[in-house]
């Protein structure tokens, strides 16, 4: 039977063919990701759909790709995934090491029916380890890992950025960087290969230039005393006279002196090279913030070299000039949302479809990829549309 592509996706990844086996989080994001560049990805669930942080209507993690529900206890519908796998160059689950297995989805099953086969494998702590087998969220991913421990601006207590760092920033970029150097190389030697992705490995590589730093003797294992911390008071914070907030960080002499013409300081503040006045610096810097509210300072240091920019919420980040030129977010059926990225010269990557409805694609996504009569599959409750 000739198969075809749902995804009409125009990124460099068009072609390539993903079953996505419906998890949360990181594996759902390295998913949408492989679709935004335009991979054809299918996205298997149980009826009634996996977890979900809130509404699947606008749960955009599930954008770019059909929903295809199946009972995975029932043989027929693992024979069915495995039909999939056999046309697929990409297998992505997330779920806690041995459960792919049991349902008889795991690396063996799979790359037997298809040895060139790219299983990508999603994990906090990896494939085997005496934590392997334990549950855990982003913030122990974080914390184990050595990264959480110097984040934050309060010395006595880490803080955490929601779960980026963990989730997507260690775990699903990473994920994709696997998979798409393990298909680089399949193409290469006509073999496929399982990538063990850890969210404490991934966000342990994150943390490579503090680990350089620190073998350099030029950082401590603390917080708020290094350069990128906010242990000095040219890479901070600061509140202006409506409650909102700057991002000052003019590392280099030429961007520090920006900052200091824009603020009228020039004349009047002391060293910063020398740390004994630090304190005194950082209070004149936040004195001369509270006088004027956040639109105003960025009005003063838009188009300088200060490196010095609002703090914005989302929404109103999409609405900031630069961000609208360059489309960075969408609004895409009523749902302002982050455009694909990163950007190709040639291969420009577009938004396809919107988030997916459970099952809601399950026969004509079956059809597309070739499998034979969906409708008994159906029939007999094996797949479910919904």
């Amino acid at each position: 039977m000739t198969r075809y592509a749902l995804n009409q996706g125009t990124g460099p990844l068009q072609g390539v063919r993903v079953v996505e086996l419906a998890g949360i989080g990181p594996g759902p994001h390295a998913a949408m990701l492989l679709a935004d560049l335009g991979a054809d990805v299918i996205r298997v669930e149980r009826p009634g759909g996996a977890a979900s942080p809130g509404s699947r209507e606008t749960d955009l993690l599930t954008r770019g790709r059909p929903s295809v529900a199946m009972n995975l206890k029932d043989p027929a519908a693992v024979t069915t995934v495995l039909d999939l796998v056999a046309s697929a160059d990409v297998f992505i689950e997330g779920m806690r090491p041995g459960a792919a297995e049991r349902l008889g989805l795991g690396p063996d099953e799979c790359l037997e029916r298809n040895p060139r086969l790219v299983y990508g494998r999603m994990t906090g702590w990896g494939q085997d380890g005496p934590l392997a087998r334990t549950a855990g969220h982003d913030l122990n991913y974080i914390g184990l890992s050595g990264a959480l421990h110097g984040l934050g601006q309060e010395p006595g207590r880490p803080q955490f950025p929601s779960n980026l760092l963990g989730d997507f920033g260690g775990g699903s970029v990473y994920l994709v960087v696997g998979i798409l150097a393990a298909l680089l190389e399949a193409r290469t030697s006509g073999t496929g290969q399982v990538v063990d992705a850890a969210i404490v490995d991934g966000t342990a590589h994150l943390n490579a230039m503090f680990a350089s730093m620190l073998a350099g003797g030029n950082a401590r294992e603390e917080r708020a005393v290094n350069l990128l911390d906010g242990g000095v008071p040219f890479y901070d914070v600061y509140e202006t006279a409506d409650g909102r907030h700057m991002a000052v960080g003019p590392l280099e002499p030429q961007f520090y002196a920006a900052l200091l013409d824009g603020l009228g300081l020039a004349e009047v503040v002391p060293d910063r090279y020398d740390v004994a006045q630090h304190d005194q610096l950082r209070s004149l810097l936040a004195a001369r913030f509270k006088e004027r509210t956040q639109a105003e300072w960025t009005a003063a240091f838009e188009g300088t070299d200060a490196c010095c920019t609002p703090i914005l919420p989302l929404t109103e980040a999409a609405e900031h000039p630069h961000l609208a030129a360059r489309e960075t977010y969408v609004d895409r059926d009523g749902i302002l949302q982050p455009a694909p990225a990163p950007r190709f010269s040639r291969t420009r990557a577009t938004l396809t479809t919107g988030p997916s409805v459970p099952g809601g694609g399950s026969v004509e996504a079956l059809e597309a990829w070739g499998i034979d009569d969906v409708s008994a599959l159906v029939e007999s409750g094996a797949v479910v549309q919904a």
